[in-house]
C-alpha cells in the first residue's frame, strides 16, 4: 500500500523523448543542403586555421608568447607563459596542442559572430529578452555531453560536429554579457548622446558598444574558456587533439598520460585567459587616455 501511494504511477509516463527524435529526423532530413554548406565552411575554416597554426615553427610561438606577455604584463609574465608553452612541447602533445587550438579559435570566432550582434538586438528589444532569457539559461545548465547529441546526429563524426558542438555551449556567456554591457551603460551618457543628435548606429557605435566594451571582453574570455572546456568532451565524438589523449588515457586507465594531458589544457586555458585579460586591459588603459 504505502509503495503504491509513494511511487510515481506508470499510468501518467510520457515518453517525450520520441518526439525529440523525430523532430531530429525531420532537420536532419528538410535541411540536409545547409548541413552539407556549415559542413564544407566548417572544414575549409579548419584546414586553413590549422596551415597557419601548424606552419609555425615551435620556437617560434613561445618568443611571441614571451614577447606577449612582457608586453601585456612583465618579463617575469612573458617566461612563465613561454615556459607553460614549452612543457606542453616537451610532453609530446605540441600537434595535439595546433589542432585544439584550431577548434577553440573557430569556435570562438562563430561565437563572437553570432553572440555580439545577438546580445545587441537582445538590448533594444524587451520581447527578444523575454525569449532568449530562459533559452540562455537552459543552455548554461544543460550538461555539456548533451549538446554531442545534436551534432553527432546532424553532422556526423569528427571535426565539423565537435566545433558545432562547442560554439553552442560556449556562446551564452558572450550573449548574456554584451547584453548586460549595454544596457548598465550610464543613462547620463545615453541622455548626452541623444541631445548631441546622435543616430541609433551613432549611439550604438560611439557610445554604447564602447562603454560596454569590458563587460563584452570578459563574456569573450568567458566564450574562450568553456570553449576550451569543451573541446576535451568533443573527443567522444571523434574530435582529436589533446582532449583525445584525456579519453585514451580514461580508457586505459593510464593516470599519468591523462595527467600529462589535462595539464596540457589547463596551461592552454590560462595562456589564453592571460593574453586576452591582458589585451583588455591594454586597450581600456588605451580608450582612457583618449
Amino acid at each position: 500500500m504505502w509503495q503504491t501511494i509513494r511511487d510515481f504511477p506508470e499510468r501518467l509516463y510520457f515518453d517525450y523523448s520520441v518526439y525529440i527524435d523525430r523532430f531530429v529526423d525531420w532537420l536532419s532530413n528538410t535541411f540536409e543542403w545547409l548541413f552539407d554548406i556549415i559542413r564544407d565552411v566548417i572544414l575549409t575554416m579548419f584546414d586553413g586555421v590549422e596551415f597557419v597554426l601548424g606552419v609555425m615553427p615551435w620556437w617560434l610561438y613561445i618568443g611571441l608568447l614571451f614577447i606577449a606577455g612582457w608586453r601585456l604584463y612583465n618579463v617575469k609574465t612573458g617566461v612563465i607563459l613561454s615556459l607553460l608553452l614549452f612543457l606542453i612541447g616537451v610532453s609530446g602533445l605540441w600537434d595535439e596542442m595546433i589542432y585544439t587550438l584550431a577548434i577553440i579559435f573557430i569556435s570562438v570566432f562563430i561565437s563572437f559572430l553570432i553572440g555580439l550582434p545577438t546580445g545587441i538586438l537582445m538590448s533594444k528589444s524587451s520581447r527578444l529578452e523575454s525569449v532568449l532569457k530562459p533559452i540562455l539559461d537552459g543552455m548554461q545548465t544543460l550538461p555539456s555531453f548533451v549538446y554531442l547529441i545534436p551534432a553527432l546526429m546532424l553532422l556526423g563524426i569528427g571535426r565539423v560536429p565537435a566545433v558545432f558542438a562547442t560554439t553552442i555551449y560556449a556562446v551564452p556567456p558572450l550573449i548574456r554579457l554584451t547584453f548586460l554591457g549595454i544596457k548598465n551603460v550610464d543613462e547620463q551618457v545615453i541622455e548626452a548622446g541623444i541631445s548631441f543628435g546622435s543616430t541609433p548606429m551613432q549611439m550604438l557605435f560611439k557610445i554604447e558598444l564602447p562603454q560596454a566594451l569590458a563587460t563584452i571582453a570578459a563574456g569573450l574570455n568567458q566564450t574562450t574558456m568553456m570553449a576550451v572546456a569543451m573541446v576535451v568532451i568533443a573527443s567522444m565524438i571523434g574530435a582529436r587533439g589533446i582532449g583525445q589523449e584525456v579519453l585514451i588515457a580514461i580508457r586505459q586507465i593510464n593516470v599519468g598520460d591523462g595527467f600529462v594531458a589535462g595539464l596540457a589544457i589547463v596551461f592552454v586555458a590560462i595562456i589564453l585567459d592571460r593574453l586576452l585579460q591582458g589585451v583588455t586591459a591594454r586597450f581600456d588603459q588605451t580608450m582612457e587616455t583618449e
